[in-house]
């Protein structure tokens, strides 16, 4: 109630204080970032597992980050000056950009080319040759991509399908093509329709082993969309997917009947 005509933080962070050894050791920027390369990826896929959502994640990563900065006694520069705070930061923040950009690499063909194209040109078309070199580089063909529902290509030109031109009969279960980048779609197009509902959760029930792909996926867009892209609109719907994967979990783990056809209602 008092944040009522505010400005007011919707998260918090807890600093957590320790006394550092008294035989911490003075270490390089080459090897702190070395530590940094191993330590932070797990902490990150512990952060995503509880479902930090995206907007978070950049701040939610300085924690351990700077865990690791702050256990030595100091970390030198490559003219032995100690390492600054801010210089610290944004080493945090490239291993986190490096350890999204990883996650692509377990994707499927379609989904990566999606990812590459929509980096490009968001949903706006482009030259199809760029798109057909693109596609060779992931070991797929445009034809292929079209194939899944994810582009549309004619007249020399591809471009990425928007969530409100996609198939309003979709069934995971029947597509013979099915990707992730299809999955999340489908799964932001439900969520912006109708939240936390029954229809929402029973679309998440139904793509069921994708559907720690389809998370990650949504973080990767919404770095995609936040940070390079400055779409705040799909940086937003991937947020929002992700601020509410536990409810929608929960509620999805709780259908028996993924037809849709056993339960009408959802009480919350």
């Amino acid at each position: 109630m008092i944040s009522i005509g505010n400005n007011a933080l919707a998260n918090s962070v807890v600093l957590s204080c320790r006394v550092r050894r008294q035989a911490a050791e003075t270490v390089t920027r080459a090897e702190f970032i070395r530590t940094l390369k191993r330590e932070l990826p797990p902490a990150i896929a512990e952060l995503q597992a509880a479902n930090i959502a995206p907007a978070d994640m950049p701040q939610s990563a300085i924690g351990p980050g700077m865990g690791v900065f702050s256990r030595y006694t100091s970390v030198l520069e490559a003219d032995d000056s100690p390492m600054m705070v801010k210089t610290a930061l944004q080493l945090i923040n490239a291993e986190l950009d490096e350890y999204l950009g990883g996650i692509q690499g377990e994707f499927d063909a379609d989904t990566r080319f999606a990812i590459n194209w929509f980096e490009l040109n968001g949903m706006k078309a482009g030259d199809f040759g760029t798109a057909n070199s693109i596609a060779q580089a992931k070991g797929v063909a445009v034809a292929s991509v079209q194939h899944a529902g994810i582009v549309e290509s004619q007249a020399g030109k591809v471009r990425i399908l928007k969530r409100d031109e996609l198939d309003p009969d979709w069934e995971p279960q029947t597509d013979t093509h099915l990707t992730v980048w299809e999955c999340l779609q489908y799964l932001v197009r439900a969520h912006e329709k109708d939240g936390i509902s029954y229809n929402t959760a029973l679309l998440l029930r139904k793509i069921d082993d994708k559907a720690e792909a389809v998370k990650d996926l949504a973080y990767c867009l919404y770095d995609i969309c936040a940070n390079k892209r400055q779409d705040a609109k799909e940086a937003t719907a991937y947020n929002a997917v992700i601020a509410d994967w536990s409810d929608l979990t929960r509620e999805a783990a709780a259908i028996q009947d993924i037809r849709g056809t056993g339960q009408t209602r959802m009480d919350f």
